[in-house]
């Protein structure tokens, strides 16, 4: 009794602690940052030195100030209840020029100023105005070629991947990942179809998807996934979950994959055969899936795992590349994930890689599992892809063993 009072006193008094400094931050960061994206750029194009005429300091600060409170608004009606797809595309288009605005004015206005005063380059004044044109011709190019990339088609990314354990009857296979459509506010129903279209050209045995199919309900982004029905795969099409779909109606997602000849891979596996050797493919559900509320939805790799052979070499599917601890403790060989975007909008990766252990590209981890992360197929809010291009990508399935 004694014991049990203690441990509940021990539990109250946690509870009741007060916040530590970094959880006081992070609890007001969403009211900082919108502050600090829109008036450290207002602060170095303006108001350092240039003495612009005052109409136009008075109008470049209030166009800042429109965007600070304009923003968040449009965010808000975009992606709130409302859902308006419109507040959305000015919110996202707001949200990442700003930041491209943000990150050059930090940029060039402490590297190119000093470099300018070493230079012995004109006085405060004219320093101060090259700065200033200099980062705003450096971001509308970025801008430009940002969202020339962010709606190509992407290019197909090749690599060879060698698993120890895979028998040499599927030496080759062939797998292509595509993943984090998002299909939103803009309609891409026809980029959509180019996509698929060049998924069939690389005759593939496995086409997964790995989950963010879209933002919005089934129901509402059907005409932009309806392509993903076309494409096609000489042994099987398979799709996981990822966290966006636990934003809107993730059944209605798993249902429509279904129904487009996809199979949702929900905690379970499938066994890929050729020339006498066995894969088994496994996919769980996003880890955001079990406080999303819905029933049955968790991830759960004991349970995609339940019933397979534990000599067989594994490839399963994980939307988030750190379910990688999970994977690596299981013995997984290949663990193929999304999420990150490869940072979409450089520098963002570098906080990307705060939350997870790989941002792109082949990893290593524990004593035989790989994972591969996909920079994505298509982009999350901001029509913008800078220094992180999206892609389709094909690993061939490599063997050790030589073929009989």
């Amino acid at each position: 009794m004694t014991e049990t009072s203690d441990t509940r006193s021990a539990a109250g008094e946690a509870q009741g602690a007060p916040p530590s400094r970094v959880q006081r931050l992070m609890r007001y960061l969403p009211l900082i940052a919108p502050v600090l994206l829109w008036a450290v750029p207002c602060w170095v194009l303006l108001h350092t030195g240039q003495h612009w005429p005052l109409s136009v300091t008075l109008t470049g600060t209030a166009l800042f100030v429109l965007g600070l409170v304009g923003m968040p608004l449009a965010m808000v009606r975009g992606h709130g209840r409302r859902q308006q797809d419109r507040a959305a595309i000015v919110g996202d288009t707001l949200l990442g020029g700003i930041w491209i605005l943000f990150t050059w004015s930090v940029l060039l206005g402490v590297l190119l100023r000093l470099a300018l005063a070493l230079g012995g380059v004109g006085n405060g004044q004219d320093r101060a105005r090259i700065v200033t044109w200099a980062v705003l011709g450096v971001v509308a190019v970025l801008l430009a070629w940002g969202y020339a990339e962010a709606r190509r088609v992407p290019r197909v990314r090749r690599l060879e991947v060698e698993l120890p354990r895979l028998g040499s009857g599927l030496d080759g296979t062939r797998v292509v990942l595509i993943t984090d459509t998002h299909y939103g506010p803009l309609d891409r129903a026809r980029w959509s179809a180019r996509v698929c279209a060049t998924v069939n050209t690389l005759e593939a045995d496995l086409v997964c998807h790995t989950g963010d199919i879209a933002d919005g309900t089934a129901e509402r982004r059907r005409a932009q996934a309806a392509p993903l029905g076309t494409v096609q795969a000489t042994r099987a099409r398979v799709y996981v979950t990822g966290n966006h779909e636990y934003y809107s109606e993730a059944q209605g997602w798993v249902d429509l994959m279904d129904e487009l000849g996809w199979t949702p891979l929900r905690n379970r596996h499938l066994l890929l055969e050729r020339g006498g050797d066995t894969l088994v493919v496994a996919g769980v559900d996003d880890v955001t899936a079990e406080s999303s509320g819905l029933a049955g939805h968790r991830a759960h790799l004991a349970e995609a795992l339940h019933g397979a052979d534990p000599d067989l070499p594994v490839l399963l599917l994980a939307h988030q590349p750190k379910f990688i601890d999970r994977a690596a403790a299981h013995g997984i060989d290949l663990q193929l994930s999304g999420h990150t975007h490869g940072g979409q909008i450089w520098p963002f990766h570098l906080l990307v890689r705060l939350d997870q252990p790989a941002v792109a590209g082949l990893s290593h981890h524990g004593t035989r599992t790989l994972l591969y992360t996909s920079r994505g197929t298509g982009f999350w809010g901001p029509p913008f892809r800078v220094f992180a291009p999206s892609e389709i990508t094909l690993l061939v399935l490599r063997s050790p063993q030589q073929p009989a």
